[in-house]
């Protein structure tokens, strides 16, 4: 999941469906908070009503109502189609480039130090490119990996493990770090760039809700990423997922969150190494 986009959105021109009721709004916004722990303002109301709009033309609704309840029933998977219509997903290829030098460093130290992968989680990846960023500086530093990038959202997921971009996504890429990773493509795919093979075996994705009671088992790892999503959680939902990182993170490990986000700062058992990253220090 990523936040980041434009705090308005004005409904769709010419939209067949009349506007979203107060009653249907109030509701989104609690659904969307049990099922994905995020919270939206009254200022999200032209957002939810043009992405909702989108899922009743799908389903051959005009009913703002009827639709909620189709949501609420979790009719032929439409829960599911819900929470991806209202994730917002924001991304691009090495963003916060600082990131991925502290990153590199730290990967440096790991392969001198450790005889095995380093473990990387990629805790919101959206739509991929954040996740294949980390496994390109990885690669790049000779350092052996195991990156697990997850998501709320299927259909970014989907995307995210297809690997499969415009190429205007990835234009940015310096020519060297664009010919070492990605793949142009040719003839009908022309126009579109593809992350090399020996680069997705490095990765493995999986569809998880962060604020899911439960977590799958996972080994501890070096490094989680957890960038610009917790600005959609109250400071309670911070606070758990915070004490949920320090039991998969190895003493000593990263912690990387977004550029606007200061959550671990209050926490003992985490210590400021960089601009918006945190070594883990749990007491002896």
């Amino acid at each position: 999941m990523r936040p980041g986009e434009a705090m308005h959105e004005s409904p769709a021109a010419g939209e067949a469906h009349s506007f979203l009721p107060e009653r249907e709004f109030v509701l989104a916004c609690q659904l969307i908070n049990e099922y994905a722990g995020i919270k939206l303002g009254p200022h999200k109301r032209y957002m939810v009503h043009n992405r909702l709009t989108r899922r009743l033309r799908a389903r051959g609704m005009d009913s703002f109502s009827d639709y909620m309840a189709l949501v609420q029933n979790d009719v032929a998977g439409e829960r599911e189609a819900f929470v991806n219509a209202l994730t917002t997903n924001l991304t691009a290829f090495f963003r916060e480039p600082h990131h991925f030098e502290l990153l590199a460093a730290r990967a440096r130290q790991h392969r001198a130090a450790e005889r095995r992968p380093m473990r990387v989680w990629c805790s919101a990846c959206s739509t991929g490119e954040e996740a294949w960023s980390i496994a390109m500086t990885l690669r790049e530093a000779a350092c052996p990996a195991e990156i697990v990038a997850s998501d709320i959202d299927t259909e970014a997921l989907d995307k995210a493990s297809a690997g499969v971009y415009p190429t205007e996504r990835a234009a940015a890429l310096p020519a060297e770090r664009l010919k070492a990773h990605l793949l142009r493509g040719v003839g009908a795919n022309d126009g579109w760039v593809s992350v090399r093979p020996e680069l997705r075996t490095s990765v493995q994705f999986m569809q998880l809700n962060l604020q899911s009671p439960q977590w799958p088992a996972m080994e501890p790892f070096d490094v989680v990423f957890c960038r610009n999503v917790v600005i959609y959680f109250d400071r309670e939902a911070q606070k758990r997922l915070l004490n949920r990182f320090a039991t998969v993170l190895r003493p000593r490990g990263l912690l990387v969150v977004g550029h606007a986000e200061s959550f671990p700062a209050g926490h003992p058992a985490f210590r400021a190494c960089g601009r918006t990253a945190y070594d883990f220090l749990p007491a002896a």
